[in-house]
């Protein structure tokens, strides 16, 4: 059977993993970890946001965007009952009060500003205020107090500023003139601030209840400050007891132990594992939401020796990556520094002037004035400094302890956190109801819980479920069943509708100095059985294939060189070979090396922006080898079918036939943004794909670049206007409904959704008319989400999977979804290891008007539709091909997002607009028209 491609069956590559994974499985054997909560709740859960207080900025927007309340609840399905991660919260009697806290003189740097807080709270004036154990705290601006604090409330902290000591002395240009400040000067000021805390407002309690509740009137009271108070307050007791452990963000604690000591990952890192806790309001209750989570630390020791790991563990792999940011402390005079880059100097390259003794390198300089002799003097240096650079070598320089890397990990330490994430579904169920409930203070109702009259519950609450029935899927010729991991088997079927595959080509990578078991040349017989092999199972399939034997050609790459890190000369070199096929292809399968991203990436560029050409990207140690030859061969034709514009299967039921009784077109939307590491300004990427007739199978996209890091998509009239133009070239007529999925939003940025998109999306509706006049369709939004931390495990074996996991098809429509809002929990997919977990549909808008039933059934059964796999998917398949699609614009951005850009700006280096206004105008260049005019109607990004 072919895979969702969690492994891409083009390069063999895992998809992108965020850096903290978070798992939660519960096994058959976990019954007994965990007792059984019944509740009779709804709970309202949000998307983990990477952009902390999104939920605070979408809460004004809400009640301008009304969105649609819940028509009813689902009843399709065999009815089961599932535990879930979360656990009641007594909501105290209040009022809580508010404060906010000033810190003079003025501190912008976090790691400050929690020591400041740690060294007020030993501060008498704090314990005479009463704060003892009865305030909770961000290290930051808000406090809140379980009882009125005295006003005025200042308190004066005397503070260390540990960041001061010895900087080399620097030179105003290169080899240049003595710098002004003198060598050796150590620093050891004493400084003093001030905290100044005043009264904001009460935050009554009683509207929280009534908004639990459910009362209609209270639907557009705003939970969030009230909220927001109570997550200060459950974070209270872990943050202040991290002596051996770390707080990453608001609301992820780690705290190794021996039980659960840091897992290496190699390359310089390890894992740590650790707890994930926020408050989340529920019908009549209030919630706290515990999961696992693992996150990528800095193994502690010698920068020097670090960054070797680092560089050794994947060709590619970028010093500033590794080292930026990273707080070390110098073993020659003790201070602690931040790096903030990574230099192109090294100790034997960098001189300067040195009062008494004249210019000397570094090397020479730690020589002569510490008798230290550099082990690795050819290592570049790091600067350390802050608006005045100050280089010093890595090898004096030691890792401190407690850091979480915020880097873009590489793909072996992607590889090796799955490991360590997919743990035994028991193990973690017992993790969290026992260790995770115990460090963060939950059990005991640890300080200063009992003060604001806050505890919480120590089972999991069960929540009522359904099983979906798996819809019947078909072919041309064949129908075959759908197993109870929601997937099928490709034998003895024939597409619904056969790709053509005329004049067609094959390019193998050959690499330089390559070991690996790789055709010879374009005359290998070998490679000319495999071709011909692979063309008689696309026959097979029901795609028209002609005799012809295709134009074989080969790109010899040169050596891997530490001076091309994203190998622009490989690149070139296969440009050079795609210049001898004649004529023009009408599509190229290209035969890979190995799995290097920065190849495949130079392919896609050239191929869909220049060349205008469709290709397929194989491994040849997968397509040559015997075992599992043929399916491999399914599998790519597949993809292939669908990129030459054929339909792989349908599906047939009373879902499809409602589809069917309206021209109805399902859209994708998604954004994706340039992550750390990338150079500052490179623009975000925006994709809208949609349906073209009654099959839903075929999806073309049009792709925009953006503003950098915009979450709303800024061309969507233009987007759309394309999509309705082609679903009019195909259908002949224009849809009367649409249902957008739209990946890629946080539960903060639902409302702008409405008050954003959805005018953009109107706004393209009026670029057509019809017979009775304007054009308005049918528009029904909703939202999908996976970044959230709810879970559900099954509570009786025959209702679970194999695995321990739900079944395919599980969803949830109460006890973990809005209180008044139309949402779900669906899980369509079976699990291919550790978790399942589920996504979230949050309906924003509903013209349609669906119910409960209708929608939960159509989505999960679009979700078999995904053309890339024979099984159900994770996400509905039009948000999945959104996703898709965006990643394919990445290739054609590739140096920018690897931090290397030509205009000189890189990730740190602090653009400014004109810098960003060049590093815009080189994502122009790059991107060029987009994809080229042949591939834009079709599925080129699959």
């Amino acid at each position: 059977m072919a895979t969702e491609d969690g492994v891409d069956q083009e390069t063999g590559e895992v998809e992108a993993v965020t850096r903290t994974v978070v798992v939660v499985v519960v096994a058959l054997t976990a019954v007994v970890v965990v007792a059984a909560l019944t509740v009779a709740a709804v709970v309202s859960i949000v998307d983990e946001a990477e952009t902390e207080g999104v939920l605070e900025a979408g809460a004004a927007l809400e009640n301008k965007a009304d969105l649609p309340t819940r028509p009813d609840f689902g009843t399709v399905g065999q009815e089961i009952k599932l535990r879930t991660n979360f656990f009641p919260v007594k909501v105290p009697k209040g009022p809580l009060y508010e404060y906010d806290v000033n810190i003079t003189p003025a501190v912008s740097v976090k790691r400050v500003k929690r020591r400041i807080f740690q060294l007020a709270e030993q501060a008498v004036d704090w314990a005479n205020a009463g704060m003892s154990a009865r305030v909770a705290h961000d290290h930051a601006s808000k406090l809140i107090a379980a009882d009125k604090l005295p006003q005025p409330l200042v308190i004066t902290v005397p503070f260390t500023d540990e960041d001061e000591g010895e900087e080399l002395p620097q030179s105003k240009s290169k080899g240049g003139k003595k710098g002004d400040k003198k060598a050796d000067k150590k620093v050891d000021k004493k400084k003093e601030y001030t905290l100044t805390i005043t009264f904001v407002q009460d935050l009554e309690t009683q509207s929280l209840l009534n908004y639990l509740a459910g009362h209609p009137q209270y639907r557009g009271y705003d939970i969030m400050p009230v909220i927001s108070a109570l997550n200060l307050i459950l974070a209270a007791h872990p943050n202040r007891s991290m002596g051996g452990g770390v707080m990453v963000g608001r609301n992820k604690f780690f705290h190794p132990s021996a039980t659960e000591p840091p897992f290496p990952l190699g390359g310089g890192l390890e894992a740590w594992r650790g707890f994930y806790s926020s408050v989340r309001p529920a019908h009549k209750q209030l919630m706290v939401n515990v999961n696992v989570c693992t996150t990528a630390f800095y193994t502690p020791g010698n920068l020097a020796e670090r960054m070797q790991e680092f560089m050794n563990a994947s060709f590619g792999a970028r010093p500033n990556t590794f080292a930026r940011g990273v707080r070390v402390k110098t073993t020659h005079l003790g201070y602690q520094k931040s790096v903030k880059a990574v230099s192109h100097y090294t100790a034997k390259t960098y001189s300067f002037e040195v009062e008494g003794l004249g210019k000397r390198t570094v090397e020479e300089y730690f020589k002569e004035r510490y008798n230290i002799t550099l082990r690795y003097p050819g290592l570049p240096l790091v600067d350390v400094g802050g608006q005045k650079k100050n280089y010093l070598p890595m090898e004096i320089c030691v890792i401190l302890e407690k850091q979480p890397f915020k880097g873009k990990l590489l793909d072996e330490h992607t590889a090796e956190m799955i490991k360590v994430a997919c743990r035994p579904p028991n193990v973690n169920a017992g993790a969290i109801v026992n260790r995770g409930l115990d460090e963060l203070g939950f059990v005991q109702t640890a300080s200063p819980l009992g003060a604001f009259g806050v505890s919480i519950g120590r089972e999991m609450a069960v929540v009522p479920g359904r099983i979906l029935p798996s819809p019947n899927i078909r072919y041309a010729a064949g129908a075959p069943r759908v197993d109870e991991r929601a997937s099928w088997n490709l034998r003895d079927v024939k597409f619904s509708i056969g790709g053509k595959l005329n004049n067609w080509a094959v390019l193998v990578i050959k690499e330089a100095n390559s070991n690996r078991d790789e055709f010879e040349g374009p005359n290998d017989p070998e490679l000319l059985r495999t071709i011909k092999g692979f063309a008689d199972m696309c026959r097979k399939s029901g795609m028209s294939v002609s005799p012809q034997q295709p134009v074989c050609a080969m790109a010899r790459l040169p050596p891997k060189q530490k001076e091309d890190p994203i190998r622009k000369q490989a690149v070139k070199a296969i440009q050079d070979a795609l210049r001898t096929i004649k004529p023009k292809p009408t599509f190229i399968l290209v035969v890979l090396s190995n799995k290097d991203r920065h190849v495949y990436s130079g392919i896609k560029h050239l191929c869909d922006v220049f060349l205008d050409v469709p290709t397929c990207c194989v491994q040849s140690s997968n397509i040559r080898k015997e075992k599992g030859q043929l399916q491999y061969f399914a599998n790519v034709a597949l993809k292939l079918n669908m990129k030459m514009g054929g339909v792989n299967h349908t599906m047939e039921g009373a879902n499809t036939r409602w589809l069917k009784q309206e021209p109805t077109m399902l859209v994708g939307m998604d954004v994706t943004h340039p992550g750390f590491g990338t150079v500052k300004g490179t623009p975000s990427i925006a994709a809208v794909v949609g349906s073209i007739d009654e099959y839903f199978g075929q999806f073309p996209a049009s792709l925009r670049i953006q503003e950098s890091k915009k979450e709303m998509v800024s061309a969507l009239a233009d987007m759309m206007v394309e999509r309705l133009k082609a679903f009019q070239a195909k259908s002949k007529k224009l849809p009367q409904r649409i249902i957008v999925y739209r990946d890629g939003v946080s539960e903060g940025q639902f409302a702008h959704v409405v008050v954003y998109e959805m005018p953009e999306i109107r706004d393209a509706f009026k670029k057509f008319t019809t017979a009775k006049g304007p054009y308005s369709p049918k528009l029904t939004i909703v939202v999908c989400g996976k970044r959230h931390h709810t879970r559900f495990f099954p509570t009786e074996a025959q209702q679970a999977a194999g695995d321990g996991n739900p079944r395919p098809g599980t969803v949830v429509d109460r006890g973990v979804t809005a209180v008044y809002e139309f949402d779900f929990f669906l899980q369509a997919h079976g699990g291919l290891q550790g978790t399942t977990r589920p996504t979230h549909y949050y309906v924003v808008h509903d013209e349609i008007g669906f119910k409960a039933d209708q929608l939960q059934t159509l989505t999960n059964e679009v979700s078999y539709m995904f053309a890339r796999a024979t099984k159900a998917v994770s996400l509905v398949s039009p948000a999945y091909y959104a996703d898709l699609a965006c990643e394919r614009g990445r290739c054609y951005l590739h140096s920018l997002l690897q931090g290397i850009s030509s205009s000189g700006t890189t990730a740190t280096s602090g653009a400014g607009d004109a810098e960003e206004e060049a590093v815009m105008r080189e994502a122009q260049s790059m991107w060029r028209n987009g994809v080229g005019a042949g591939l834009r109607e079709t599925m080129f990004y699959l």
